[in-house]
């Protein structure tokens, strides 16, 4: 390995890990950002999170994850804005400025995507300026169209745009990540049109392997094992100014069965493989 400035180990990569094991491993092997979920740092305590990075040296480049902002019953509407003010508190508590949204699917027994992602921007408008006097900015993750109906009804960059752009982009900005939006053609420009804002808050890599296990949530494959040409989207984020932390996020049954440390050394060796 060589250089490892940029990269980023979201914790889910290697969620049998624990915290300090992830830290002490983050430490051997030279590697100074970490990704956190709100889960496992609520079960070790936020406070302890934080003081657990802080002493080790790392910088905590995103906190997933806020959002699930479609619901249409008002009591869950109300319950979902209350969780992520929490997740906004939590991301300030732990040093970092990007909490990632996954902006939630179809309610039961609804349709209309139109009507989930207005709901969405109407929680970002209530949300945005919580986030602000926190220090901390909200971004977008598209998510592939297959997860559209239970998951997020917001599937591509440009409609991820089309949200963000309604507040400013100190407050709302997008999660770029190739997962996600490796198949779409217009993906690019979006990029561009993300850098010209100042919106593009955080990059993510997954690579695509098929078939895909069933459920598709674990599909996401380590770096250079699937269809994903890193070094190009790379070059789209960059080229739009992008120069922060680049997040390795996999979420992968195989991956997980392994020791953690392992994959973790192997992780980091395959970003600098595939994107350097």
């Amino acid at each position: 390995m060589t250089d490892l400035s940029r990269f980023s180990i979201n914790q889910m990569t290697v969620k049998q890990l624990s915290l300090p094991e992830l830290v002490s491993s983050c430490g051997e092997l030279g590697i100074g950002n970490i990704g956190l979920w709100r889960e496992p740092v609520q079960s070790y305590g936020v406070e302890e999170t934080a003081k657990l990075i802080r002493d080790a040296g790392l910088t905590v480049t995103t906190l997933c994850r806020g959002g699930f902002f479609t619901a249409i019953d008002p009591d869950e509407r109300a319950a979902a804005l209350d969780d992520n003010r929490r997740a906004v508190d939590e991301a300030a508590t732990l040093g970092t400025d990007t909490l990632v949204l996954v902006s939630g699917g179809l309610p039961a027994g609804s349709k209309d995507l139109h009507g989930a992602r207005e709901r969405i921007a109407d929680a970002l408008a209530v949300l945005g300026p919580y986030a602000e006097e926190h220090g901390v900015k909200l971004a977008i993750e598209p998510l592939h169209p297959m997860y559209a109906a239970d998951r997020c009804v917001v599937s591509t960059l440009a409609q991820a745009l089309d949200l963000a752009e309604r507040f400013p982009a100190h407050q709302v900005g997008v999660t770029v990540d190739t997962y996600h939006i490796w198949w779409d053609d217009n993906a690019p420009a979006q990029i561009a049109r993300a850098g010209a804002g100042g919106r593009i808050h955080t990059f993510q890599l997954a690579d695509w392997t098929t078939p895909l296990p069933e459920g598709v949530l674990n599909g996401r494959g380590q770096i250079g094992d699937g269809a994903i040409d890193m070094r190009a989207w790379q070059r789209y984020v960059e080229a739009a100014g992008y120069t922060g932390a680049i997040e390795v996020e996999l979420f992968n049954d195989a991956l997980w069965a392994r020791d953690g440390r392992e994959v973790l050394a192997e992780t980091a060796e395959r970003f600098v493989s595939h994107t350097l």
